[in-house]
């Protein structure tokens, strides 16, 4: 770690040097690893920056960053300056804290760090063992970062659970609750319920909420956590509703069309910026926050709202890049977002075999999503991720997706080497997909996209 930092690398090798539980294994840390107290007592120091900012917040296994980025389009649309954190990241750290689609500057994140290290030499110094984590640390730097660049209100995505999680210090106007299934169980339980329960944490005395959760068991825990808290509540399938469904072959945009009807109104005839069925529901939950926010006083009008989705993008959520074959990119890691994509692929490609290339952290239920995954694929390579210690061995998921499927199998030592296999493998009308985690998406997508804009200034 630097002793000082001096330029955006110095930065970079002071956060990477902290504590980093998204790139510890599983079996590296317990659910007594995450204090609130620590991350309290950072933002003490830092004379509490997450009390000057209003917020929106959300948790769910999956579908919240989705539901954050549109929201967070949505009011930039209707004038604020909004904050969005999200985590974690692609291509560069700073993707993680935005200001109306913006990133920080590498100065401005060099300053950012400069200006927290004294706080945190002096919090590493005192006994304890309160030191902040990474994420503790992004966490800071983006409330710093919003108030730097006078943003109106930050919509902030949970890194992992809620009760818990770094965020969960905010002030929200709204909090947004997604779909619920099983992932992290080693932290958040094994049952539904308990999961649901570790990201109700986010719920607040008095302040409203929306899920879109449909388990029972954790539709039964949100109202029974918003009760005992005083939360006012609408839950998707009682008190919001979506009719009038379009599928995405009817329409101009490749997202689907719906009707969504809230307690406050009826929105019609709106389009999902983002591809998949369960974008529906994740808009759904965009729009009850929206009525919230509308009660509380907020001006956002119906054309923000419009304008707001139509310029979502969120790269790396069944991402279709053009070309020959077509590849989709997609960071299914979990049997709930697997079987999102598999049934986006069947909706929006129905007639095309896919070549998969597929890595996985190792404390992931693979044998589920290959399951899921496996069938209507023509040729599996497996590789493994290289910027993350969290990879599974490829060859014991080549054996996993040989005990399953008869479908052919290859390993190939490198992301890289294995899009070079899948492209020499695939035939023009097949499908290239890119799963199975969020690190081996982040380590393929710029190599596939330059090679996808280099294909189309070739072509005559």
């Amino acid at each position: 770690m630097p002793a000082d930092c001096r330029n955006y690398e110095d930065a970079l090798q002071y956060l990477i040097g902290r504590i980093n539980y998204e790139s510890a294994a599983g079996s590296d840390f317990a659910a007594s690893d995450f204090k609130l107290e620590r991350m309290r007592h950072l933002l003490a120091e830092l004379a509490h920056p997450e009390e000057r900012l209003p917020a929106v917040h959300v948790a769910g296994t999956k579908g919240k960053g989705s539901t954050c980025t549109m929201t967070a389009r949505i009011l930039s649309a209707a004038g604020y300056r909004a904050g969005l954190y999200t985590s974690p990241h692609l291509h560069r750290f700073e993707e993680r804290f935005v200001v109306d689609g913006v990133l920080p500057t590498e100065q401005q994140l060099v300053d950012l760090v400069q200006r927290i290290m004294p706080t945190v030499a002096r919090i590493d110094a005192e006994p304890g063992g309160m030191q902040p984590t990474y994420f503790e640390l992004a966490t800071a730097l983006a409330w710093l970062h919003f108030l730097d660049q006078r943003a109106d209100i930050a919509v902030l995505e949970t890194g992992l659970g809620g009760r818990l999680d770094s965020t969960n210090v905010c002030q929200p106007v709204v909090t947004g609750l997604t779909s619920i299934s099983f992932d992290h169980m080693h932290l958040l339980g094994n049952t539904i319920a308990q999961i649901a329960h570790e990201k109700a944490g986010i719920l607040k005395a008095g302040v409203p909420a929306v899920s879109s959760a449909v388990h029972p068991d954790a539709i039964e825990v949100f109202h029974h956590v918003a009760r005992e808290r005083g939360c006012p509540l609408w839950q998707l399938g009682t008190d919001i509703q979506l009719e009038s469904q379009i599928a995405p072959d009817h329409v101009s945009s490749h997202g689907w069309v719906v009707d969504v009807v809230t307690p406050a109104r009826r929105w019609s005839r709106i389009e999902c910026p983002l591809r998949g069925r369960h974008q529906m529901e994740n808009v759904a939950v965009v729009l009850g926050m929206i009525d919230w926010l509308r009660e509380a006083g907020w001006r956002i009008d119906d054309d923000a709202v419009v304008k707001g989705l139509a310029t979502t993008r969120w790269p790396a959520r069944i991402e279709v890049v053009p070309g020959s074959p077509t590849a989709v990119l997609d960071a299914a890691h979990n049997p709930a977002s697997a079987q999102a994509l598999r049934d986006a692929l069947n909706e929006e490609f129905p007639n095309r075999k896919r070549v998969l290339v597929f890595a996985s952290s190792a404390d992931k239920d693979v044998e589920s999503v290959l399951r899921l995954l496996l069938p209507g694929c023509r040729e599996v390579i497996f590789t493994r991720f290289l910027d993350n210690p969290r990879a599974e061995n490829p060859e014991r998921l080549r054996q996993l997706a040989n005990n399953l499927n008869d479908v052919s199998t290859h390993c190939a030592a490198t992301p890289l080497a294995a899009w070079q296999l899948a492209r020499s493998l695939a035939c023009e009308s097949d499908l290239l997909v890119v799963t199975g985690s969020f690190f081996l998406v982040a380590e393929l997508r710029q190599h596939i996209l330059a090679e996808a804009r280099e294909c189309a200034l070739s072509d005559p």
